[in-house]
């Protein structure tokens, strides 16, 4: 399926948060980077070439880099640090539970190349646990841009939030989602398009995958609500539970393993709530990933426009039996 003829195509997410860092600390010297060995798969290269007293580099060392990030955040510095997003909460996890969380230290936790991002290195790479291990630690915000837009806006809106923060990225360009006008909240998630008949839920760059089922379905007679859940946690439990009331079928959609991420925690306000509604988790078995690029990963696990089409179709069946 090709892109919407309403949709432009964007730059890498990942570039737009270097663009809009760089612009940020460029008037404001408070502003730091630590990074692992990451400034190139991080974008970073114009930044330490423009501002080199603001770059912290500590080579592949994850836990000294969240410690290093946490101390300086300490003395009221406002520290973005950056690192492969497979490696950052899994070799740095108790440094992020307890030299950030717990000590309460405002650091900007910034994942790149998530979700199946490094696909063909294959499952030592692939960063599908981040959500739900980060899910589980108090006093962490947890960010997922769809969009340059959302990128940009979650990036500014990072800067000047006191608690620890989470933003995890790809490496594919982006689609523009977002009309111009658009509000962006961190807690409060954005609607893509309109529908009652399913509803996707989605976050990051599984959200574009969302529209373009929605707009297959729309051929069949189909209305499909997109969601962009940019924000994982706090997550928007009113649009959760508006979808789940006024729609026939709901799926949540996520680069990420069906455990413990998106979809679970939308599945839990529903219950809790007592919305009963045909329900979905596209993400990733508990299984050792299949290597391959980003797309054909996605794509084999269902989480394409393809895929959700047809899962559209199957709940919506359902529904119906």
């Amino acid at each position: 399926m090709t892109l919407h003829s309403t949709l432009e195509m964007g730059k890498a997410n990942l570039d737009v948060f270097s663009e809009t860092l760089l612009a940020l600390a460029a008037s404001n010297k408070n502003i730091l980077v630590v990074t692992s060995d990451s400034r190139g798969s991080g974008k970073l290269v114009p930044f330490a070439r423009a501002l080199p007293d603001q770059i912290i580099e500590v080579g592949i060392a994850e836990q000294n880099l969240v410690g290093i990030a946490a101390g300086l955040a300490s003395t009221g510095k406002i520290v973005y640090a950056v690192s492969p997003g497979s490696f950052l909460t899994a070799r740095a996890l108790e440094q992020i539970k307890n030299d950030v969380c717990y000590s309460d230290r405002p650091v900007k936790l910034i994942a790149i190349s998530s979700g199946v991002s490094y696909g063909a290195l294959g499952s030592t790479h692939h960063s599908l646990h981040d959500l739900a291990v980060l899910r589980a630690l108090h006093n962490c915000t947890i960010l997922v841009p769809a969009d340059n837009f959302e990128t940009a806006e979650a990036v500014k809106a990072a800067a000047g939030m006191s608690c620890p923060v989470f933003i995890r990225f790809g490496k594919r360009a982006m689609p523009h989602l977002h009309k111009p006008g658009t509000t962006f909240t961190v807690g409060k998630s954005l609607l893509v398009r309109c529908g009652n008949d399913v509803a996707f839920i989605a976050t990051g760059e599984t959200v574009i995958q969302a529209v373009l089922a929605s707009e297959a379905l729309e051929y069949e007679g189909l209305t499909a609500r997109v969601i962009s859940m940019h924000t994982v946690k706090p997550l928007d439990e009113n649009a959760v539970l508006k979808a789940g009331r006024e729609c026939r079928a709901v799926i949540s959609v996520e680069e990420h393993s069906c455990s413990g991420g998106l979809g679970e925690a939308c599945a839990s306000v529903l219950m809790q709530a007592g919305v009963s509604v045909p329900f979905r988790i596209a993400g990733f078995p508990d299984e050792e990933t299949v290597p391959g690029s980003q797309l054909e990963i996605m794509a084999y696990y269902g989480i394409s426009p393809e895929g959700l089409t047809q899962t559209a179709r199957d709940l919506l069946q359902r529904k119906r039996s």
